[in-house]
């Protein structure tokens, strides 16, 4: 049993479980009945998202390459994350990872500097079976 940290929108691996979408706004265009069934996920669970201002940093962040940004979006987003409504839905998911198979995710197309690789940390930090990136 463990959680897999995916790219929402992509095919589906082995073992995925249950596909979480940790992001603010499900996608555009697409009707709820599709979401599972187009990969997206099967629950949209925004609570592990950032904050619609925090996001705004994460776009300027990607959109102008300043990897100086890193440091502090990555610092605000722990913060939100130790909110203790997130910090709780962490805690559940860490414990879950020991029981099924689960994956949490959003869209963006790399790991390297999304808020999934940190839910990655934070979820470790907690003890989840999280499975290797590159797994």
């Amino acid at each position: 049993m463990s959680i897999r940290i995916v790219r929402l929108g992509g095919p589906r691996q082995p073992g995925e479980g249950l596909r979480l979408g940790t992001v603010r706004r499900p996608p555009r265009g697409v009707p709820k009945t599709d979401y599972a069934r187009l990969d997206y996920f099967d629950l949209w669970f925004p609570n592990l998202a950032p904050s619609a201002e925090l996001l705004k940093a994460f776009r300027v962040m990607l959109e102008t390459h300043d990897e100086v940004l890193w440091p502090t979006v990555k610092k605000r987003f722990v913060a939100e994350m130790a909110e203790p409504a997130a910090s709780r839905d962490l805690d559940l998911l860490a414990a879950l990872s020991h029981r099924t198979d689960l994956s949490v995710g959003c869209y963006c197309d790399s790991e390297h500097h999304c808020h999934r690789s940190i839910l990655r940390e934070l979820l470790l930090a907690r003890g989840a079976d999280v499975v290797p990136l590159d797994a």
